[in-house]
C-alpha cells in the first residue's frame, strides 16, 4: 500500500509540476539584460607612469625619498620616518574615474578638472595644501599621480599639485 501511496503522489507532482511549465513559445526570444561593455584599453603607461626614480624625486622636491613599492599597477616613493612625504603612481584599466574623483571628494579634496597634453582629467587639493590627487583619463582607463608633502612637510614648499602635474606631463608624453 505504501508503494502505491508514493507512486500516486510522484505522478500526481509531476503533473502538477510540467502543467506549471507553459510552452516554448512563452520564452523570451533575446537576452534578459544588454551584453557587458567591453572596455576599450587605453594606451600603456609604462612602469612607474614611465618616470626614474630620480625623476620623481627631483620633480617632488621631496629629498631621500625612495621607491619602496611596485607591482604591476603602480609604484610608491617614501621618506623615512612616520608621517614622512610620499609620491604614489597608480593605473587603472577599464575603471571609471568619475568613482576616484567621488572617493577623493570623499575625503575633503575638491577636484577641479584639467587638460593635460591634450587628455582630460582632475586635480584635487587638500585644503591644508599638503596632498594633491590628479588623475587623467585615457580611453577606459586612467592613471594618478598622488602626493603628500607629509605630517611636517609642506611649508614653502608650494602646491604640490604644480609637481603631480609635471609627472603626468612627462607621463602623457612618453605614452606608448
Amino acid at each position: 500500500m505504501r508503494m502505491t501511496s508514493a507512486i500516486v503522489t510522484g505522478l500526481s507532482l509531476a503533473l502538477l509540476l510540467s502543467a506549471c511549465g507553459g510552452s516554448d513559445d512563452d520564452a523570451p526570444t533575446g537576452p534578459l539584460r544588454p551584453p557587458p561593455k567591453v572596455a576599450t584599453l587605453g594606451p600603456f603607461v609604462g612602469e612607474c607612469g614611465h618616470l626614474t626614480d630620480d625623476e620623481v624625486r627631483d620633480i617632488g622636491g621631496l629629498g631621500a625619498i625612495s621607491r619602496v613599492f611596485k607591482n604591476s599597477t603602480g609604484c610608491n616613493w617614501q621618506g623615512g620616518g612616520v608621517g614622512a612625504a610620499s609620491v604614489t603612481f597608480a593605473s587603472y584599466r577599464g575603471s571609471p574615474i568619475d568613482r576616484e574623483k567621488a572617493w577623493v571628494a570623499s575625503v575633503g579634496r575638491e577636484p577641479e578638472a584639467i587638460e593635460v597634453g591634450g587628455k582630460k582629467g582632475f586635480q584635487a587639493l587638500d585644503p591644508r595644501g599638503q596632498v594633491c590627487d590628479l588623475a587623467i583619463q585615457l580611453d577606459d582607463d586612467f592613471f594618478e599621480w598622488s602626493m603628500s608633502f607629509g605630517v611636517f612637510g609642506g611649508a614653502n614648499q608650494g602646491n604640490p599639485c604644480d609637481r603631480t602635474r609635471r609627472m603626468a606631463e612627462l607621463t602623457v608624453q612618453r605614452l606608448g
